[in-house]
């Protein structure tokens, strides 16, 4: 093969070969032809190469399994069969989870102190003497694992299927509890809902709504995209969002100003924060149960979804009647109306920055 004319499709053909082989200095050599050789790689080749190399993950030595899952998201990104890919992309994340885990544990016995950030190379030797090798490069290539797996995340068919979701919940808690350190993309994605239902109550006007959410992936699209629903349909009064400004939530790229229409309140009158998740409303008698109230004070961010690539929507199923109104707002405390006023953690913070997107192709160009 003449090197300058390599493509994608070969290296992805090497790299198979050579695992198949157990010939690591072939392999080396085809994993640093995958990276050269990406970005200029056609369609039919991403569509054809993400799913293969997915498939062939576990057979990938710990230090580069990462950067080669990091490669199948990006081609996910670019078109390839999420559901193929993502059975192998999450198994990665579930091991690197819990070899975080064990890197936590053994950082613990071994002295503690600050946890080392990972700097994009590999763990030095000190570091793989106190954790040893499986556990300090489970947590070093964690935030890869992070931008691979939300490349998955962002398709409902992967987030329907057969994800253990609360269990790679329950690892990442264990690693961010013990690291300080917050996986916000990942955690945030494992969170959404889709088909969920969810009663909205509209404190000023007495009224209630049955409505579904799917593909939210913050507290900020969904206060954006419940006001269009409510107040743009005509159902209570208050600041419309424009067709732009919901848009941007629903499913067209970019970003538009928009300003704040409720407080988002939970039924106990805790105040529930922009920067949450629809996974923090409460519960009750089987649904989740949001109020809202009006807005305690002025604020705006840039509309838009935390996740770039994943459709959202809130959809209006019906209004309640006013027996079924009144049985809802026997959960929520009175005491609620009009908490939470002041200086809020909303203002001035906004959504769609790609935070939450998967993997990038730059990330994996060097």
């Amino acid at each position: 093969m003449i090197f300058g004319k390599a493509r994608f499709e070969s290296a992805v053909a090497d790299f198979e070969a050579a695992l198949a082989a157990q010939d690591a200095k072939r392999s080396g050599k085809a994993f640093v032809r995958l990276q050269e050789t990406f970005g200029q790689a056609r369609e039919a080749e991403l569509l054809d190469g993400g799913p293969r190399l997915a498939a062939v993950l576990a057979e990938v030595p710990p230090g580069p399994r990462a950067v080669v899952a990091v490669l199948a998201g990006a081609c996910v990104e670019r078109g390839a069969d999420a559901v193929r890919c993502a059975p192998g992309v999450l198994t990665g994340l579930r091991t690197a989870l819990t070899e975080a885990g064990r890197f936590a544990e053994a950082w613990a016995a071994t002295g503690g102190g600050d946890f080392p950030a990972p700097d994009g190379g590999e763990p030095g030797e000190d570091i793989v003497e106190r954790a040893g090798f499986e556990a300090a490069v489970g947590w070093w290539t964690l935030p890869q694992w992070e931008m691979a797996a939300a490349a998955m995340l962002n398709h409902s068919a992967v987030r329907r299927g057969p994800v253990e979701r609360d269990e790679l919940l329950r690892l990442l808690d264990v690693v961010e509890r013990a690291s300080g350190r917050r996986f916000t993309s990942l955690s945030y994605a494992l969170l959404v809902k889709d088909d969920e239902p969810l009663i909205v109550l509209h404190r000023e006007s007495g009224t209630g709504y049955a409505l579904r959410i799917s593909g939210i992936g913050d507290n900020f699209q969904l206060h954006t995209l419940l006001a269009d629903a409510l107040i743009g349909g005509g159902h209570v009064p208050g600041r419309a969002p424009s067709a732009q400004e919901a848009a941007v939530c629903r499913d067209t790229p970019g970003q538009a100003d928009t300003m704040g229409s409720f407080d988002l309140m939970a039924p106990d009158g805790s105040r529930l924060w922009n920067e949450g998740t629809p996974a923090d409303i409460p519960v009750v008698d089987g649904v989740r149960l949001l109020v809202l109230d009006s807005p305690s004070y002025e604020r705006s961010w840039p509309a838009g979804r935390l996740f770039p690539g994943m459709r959202g929507d809130a959809v209006l199923e019906r209004a309640l009647d006013p027996e079924e109104t009144a049985r809802w707002f026997t959960y929520v405390s009175e005491a609620g109306a009009g908490a939470g006023a002041g200086a809020g953690a909303g203002a001035g913070t906004g959504t769609g920055t790609g935070a939450g997107t998967g993997a990038d192709a730059e990330a994996v160009a060097g």
